[in-house]
């Protein structure tokens, strides 16, 4: 296992997730859920399908409110904290399924997820003031220059998204997560339905961004070849409840998590 990145004994928890309960009428999605995430490292949670996976990470982002339990991003309490709002805290997403707009260029739509960092006000951006056109130019030069070259996107920058192939999509999305500048970024599924060439890019890229931005990561993931070369930590659920949690050797030797998540006893 590699050590995590920046994670002194006096740092702040970069996650901290604390007796979360969630339902959605008589069902449990999540029931007495607790971990945290040490700065600088990666973080995965697995489980079956239903397990409450993508239901924890959207009350992480702010998509679910949780009727019990707290979630604090680098010891802020932000249980109750707006979705709009915890882009402007350090925290930035991508979805299971690709959330992009594809009539849209490559470019516009990483520049989309640095909104929430742009100093211009509303009618300086309506009139396209000197100053709206002048943070803009920024913005984009900012985006060419450290996030698509990081991705190896730049050549793409002009095409359109839905011309694109499904693999340059969610690298294309992972760029517009990159351009919101978080500290932690939470990856729903980065990795389903790639060939094992665009995996294996993607797992570069995912490792890259933690060794050299020192961002911190939270991943859900299938592929456990991927989980136990990436992360530092994983968390196992199942039927909403966290079963097991620890480094991927004892994840995989643990009996509850064999039972539970690949279907067979020791």
């Amino acid at each position: 296992m590699r050590p995590a990145q920046g994670a002194g004994p006096d740092e702040e928890d970069a996650l901290g997730v604390e007796g979360l309960f969630l339902s959605f009428g008589g069902v449990q999605a999540l029931a007495d859920v607790s971990f945290t995430v040490r700065p600088g490292s990666i973080a995965g949670i697995i489980g079956p399908n239903g397990a409450g996976k993508t239901s924890l990470l959207n009350c992480v982002a702010g998509f679910y409110r949780p009727q019990r339990g707290r979630i604090r991003l680098h010891g802020a309490d932000v249980t109750r904290v707006p979705a709009d709002r915890r882009p402007g805290l350090g925290l930035a997403r991508t979805f299971q399924n690709i959330a992009l707009f594809e009539g849209m260029t490559v470019l516009d739509n990483v520049k989309l997820g640095a909104h929430a960092h742009l100093t211009t006000n509303v009618f300086q951006a309506l009139a396209y003031s000197p100053a709206a056109r002048r943070e803009e130019r920024e913005l984009r030069e900012v985006v060419e220059r450290e996030i698509l070259d990081f991705l190896e996107i730049e050549h793409l920058r002009r095409r359109k998204v839905g011309s694109l192939a499904y693999g340059l999509r969610k690298r294309v999305e992972l760029a517009r997560a990159l351009a919101m500048r978080p500290k932690l970024l939470l990856l729903d599924e980065p990795i389903a339905g790639m060939t094992e060439e665009e995996t294996e890019d993607m797992a570069r890229f995912i490792l890259d961004i933690q060794e050299q931005r020192g961002v911190t990561i939270v991943l859900i993931e299938h592929d456990m070849g991927v989980v136990m070369d990436l992360c530092d930590r994983v968390v196992v659920l199942s039927f909403g409840e966290k079963i097991a949690e620890g480094s991927p050797a004892e994840v995989q030797a643990n009996p509850d998590v064999i039972r539970a998540y690949l279907g067979r006893s020791r």
